[in-house]
């Protein structure tokens, strides 16, 4: 009798052990510099952080790993390349369409959750806005930043129907990528986190704009 109690009591441990395994979400990113951190990105790509003349130098201090860590989720894939754009036009009017967002989308693993943390390259840059555009898009049109923003979201809504996805807007950025981002979020349905007030070294957050996005991120989302 004892050995069948503790034979039931260890199998039902075991259940419960998988069942919380399986409710713990797991978060992909694709993002450009500000998420970031040497090693922890696909090989190839260019990380900002660490970086000399910014103080977030640990990668405990990034606002990725400081989120899921406050929330209990674990890191599927980090998709996060610097001085990347979401469309295919990028510093000097070159062709950025190799690094562009639009060209990453299938690399995210299998998450639940995707936060979409891009736009600052485009607005940095001076990549063309564009018109609205939700279906049809050419190569010609994702030089733009509007179309490609669509396609971009329509692909990762396709991609990962499973997965809730969050667009991550950066604070002090020109109000022509803003307004584009929150129209074209609305239209897919997708939360729009605009952050503020958020500290920066070398264009780049810091450990208390890291932070604060942590925070926003975790005050917005309910």
């Amino acid at each position: 009798m004892k050995r069948i109690i503790t034979f039931v009591a260890a199998a039902l441990t075991a259940v419960m052990a998988i069942s919380a395994n399986a409710q713990v979400k797991k978060v992909s990113i694709l993002g450009d510099s500000y998420s970031t951190f040497q090693g922890h990105n696909p090989e190839g790509y260019a990380p900002f952080y660490p970086n000399d003349r910014n103080d977030c130098v640990k990668v405990e201090q990034t606002w990725w790993d400081l989120y899921i860590k406050a929330m209990g989720y674990q890191l599927e894939e980090n998709n996060s390349w610097g001085g990347t754009t979401i469309c295919n036009t990028g510093y000097g009017g070159m062709d950025s369409s190799a690094s562009a967002f639009t060209s990453r989308v299938d690399m995210l693993g299998d998450p639940d959750i995707i936060f979409l943390f891009g736009g600052t390259n485009d607005a940095w840059a001076g990549s063309p806005v564009g018109e609205y555009q939700y279906e049809g898009w050419t190569a010609e049109d994702c030089k733009s930043f509007r179309p490609a923003l669509a396609k971009l979201l329509d692909a990762l809504q396709k991609h990962y129907p499973k997965a809730t996805v969050y667009s991550i807007l950066n604070s002090e950025l020109r109000e022509e990528i803003n307004e584009s981002c929150r129209v074209i979020c609305k239209h897919y349905n997708v939360q729009l986190i605009e952050l503020y007030d958020i500290e920066k070294q070398n264009g780049h957050p810091s450990i208390k704009g890291m932070q604060s996005i942590c925070d926003q991120l975790i005050d917005a989302i309910k």
